[in-house]
């Protein structure tokens, strides 16, 4: 699976998922975030990096069209009718995955953030001897792609492969 993240004005961006299972999806906004790191793409590498298999992009890529809805319009009335009849709820290894990419999320931004300078010190929340190995490795990825996404011009996009 490929996620293209297209760059708009300011934290602005658009997110479009290339798969090979499941409907086509119609590209959405994103909900903004740092200027070095869209919020979407925060949680892709936070699932990749961290091998979270059903998270919002491991769902994606298994077929599910979680956050996305369908393209064509026929398809996305047979996803709304398979959620009414599936109910509200998520199995509850989707819900203890989403939870943790959420935590490691909220770990990594900030420790990413101290170590470029971006801020001064970690949140109280965020312990030094709390701090989970994998968090290192996400915060290497953070690096990678930050660079790229904060010098791509309005309009550009970034793939990143899942």
């Amino acid at each position: 699976m490929q996620v293209v993240f297209t760059k708009g004005p300011g934290t602005s961006y658009d997110i479009a998922v290339r798969r090979e299972t499941g409907a086509t999806l119609a590209p959405r906004n994103g909900p903004g975030g740092h200027p070095h790191l869209p919020h979407d793409l925060v949680h892709l590498l936070v699932e990749r990096e961290a091998g979270i298999d059903f998270g919002v992009f491991g769902q994606l890529a298994a077929g599910d069209n979680g956050l996305f809805w369908p393209a064509d319009p026929a398809e996305r009335a047979k996803a709304a009718r398979r959620r009414k009849s599936k109910g509200a709820t998520s199995s509850e290894r989707a819900t203890m995955d989403m939870a943790r990419s959420e935590e490691l999320a909220g770990i990594a931004v900030p420790v990413w953030e101290v170590r470029r300078g971006f801020a001064e010190s970690l949140p109280a929340y965020v312990t030094r001897n709390a701090i989970p190995p994998v968090i290192e490795k996400i915060v290497g990825c953070f690096d990678d792609y930050a660079d790229r996404w904060h010098a791509l011009p309005v309009g550009e996009s970034l793939t990143v492969t899942w």
